[in-house]
């Protein structure tokens, strides 16, 4: 899958969880820049990603994501194994 693949999907993700149909992401994207986007979503959203992908995220991966394109980046390399 590709990484443009990949953000469309989380970008439709984030906008089902934090009921923002106008959200945008980048691959630049932080909480910082999106209303809404708190620990508690942070988590929700988490959890709506591995569904998703069905993969498992380790919470120093977690911890370790500055931004969307790291958490696109953990996807492709969990989905590609």
């Amino acid at each position: 899958m590709e990484d443009q693949e990949i953000l469309e999907q989380v970008n439709k993700l984030f906008t089902k969880i934090l009921k923002k149909p106008n959200v945008v992401l980048t691959y630049e994207t932080t909480a910082a820049d999106v209303d809404g986007w708190d620990s508690l979503t942070h988590m929700m959203l988490i959890d709506s990603v591995e569904k998703h992908f069905a993969i498992k995220l380790k919470l120093m991966e977690v911890m370790k994501l500055n931004n969307v394109g790291d958490l696109v980046a953990i996807v492709k390399l969990k989905t590609t194994k």
